[in-house]
């Protein structure tokens, strides 16, 4: 299916918003708190994750798209790291039957080239089994970079039109690495921090932003119908007045 952008076309503003774009942040912090390793955070984030899914899935929420791992997360501790790549097999392991036997079809985006051989085969399985999936699209963004989906995607377009100069946003759109969905109505970020930090660039052009001191651990179904309230409270004008709106609705 083909999506236009926010900036070349209006786009529906559903009282649902159909796709739902999440920073899940705090959970080191969220386990420093309670002295607790940062790892524990990491593994209380995942029952958010669960939960969160469903809540979606139960609003009507159609894509849901999770901001697992940057591409500046390898400068975190090795510890860490290695710590968060053997969470991210276990999470594969348990949740992806899950998924499938409550028709959510799982994709998984980002430079996936510095991960092993392992963990890459897991993740192709996982988005083979449920690819025919309708209900909800959940997207874990790792190794991502808001800056490496657009230069990837321009390197594609530019091979795909050899000896063009002039290029549009449409030449562009189907090379980008959430070319399937539409652009986010809502983002949420949790943890207190008050940035888009190299997520989805290109997607939240327009997207409503919600931020929340709210540790991810701690974010639950009343958190996300709050932020979904705040969303519904917005007027959507992508670009025209407000009496253009009115107007639209009589």
């Amino acid at each position: 299916m083909k999506y236009s952008s926010s900036t070349t076309a209006v786009p529906d503003a559903p009282k649902v918003p159909r796709h739902v774009a999440i920073i899940m942040d705090g959970n080191g912090r969220w386990a420093t708190k309670r002295f607790l390793p940062r790892v524990a955070g990491h593994v209380k984030g995942v029952e958010a994750v669960r939960n969160i899914v469903e809540g979606c899935a139960l609003r009507g929420v159609e894509y849901v798209t999770l901001f697992a791992f940057s591409s500046e997360n390898w400068r975190r501790p090795e510890e860490e790291v290695s710590l968060l790549m053997r969470l991210f097999v276990t999470a594969l392991e348990r949740e992806v039957s899950k998924l499938h036997a409550n028709n959510i079809r799982l994709k998984v985006v980002g430079d996936l080239s510095r991960f092993d051989e392992k963990l890459r085969g897991m993740i192709a399985a996982a988005e083979r089994k449920t690819a025919n999936n309708t209900r909800l699209t959940v997207t874990i963004c790792a190794n991502y970079g808001g800056r490496w989906d657009i230069m990837q995607a321009v390197g594609k377009m530019v091979a795909a039109h050899p000896g063009a100069t002039d290029f549009s946003e449409e030449q562009l759109a189907p090379h980008l690495a959430m070319a399937y969905a539409p652009e986010p109505d809502l983002f949420i970020r949790t943890g207190g921090e008050e940035r888009i930090s190299n997520f989805l660039l290109w997607q939240l052009a327009y997207t409503e932003l919600f931020f929340t001191d709210t540790y991810w651990p701690d974010f639950s179904i009343e958190s996300l119908d709050a932020a979904i309230a705040s969303y519904q409270n917005r007027e959507r004008r992508f670009g025209r007045t407000g009496d253009q709106l009115a107007e639209k609705t009589t």
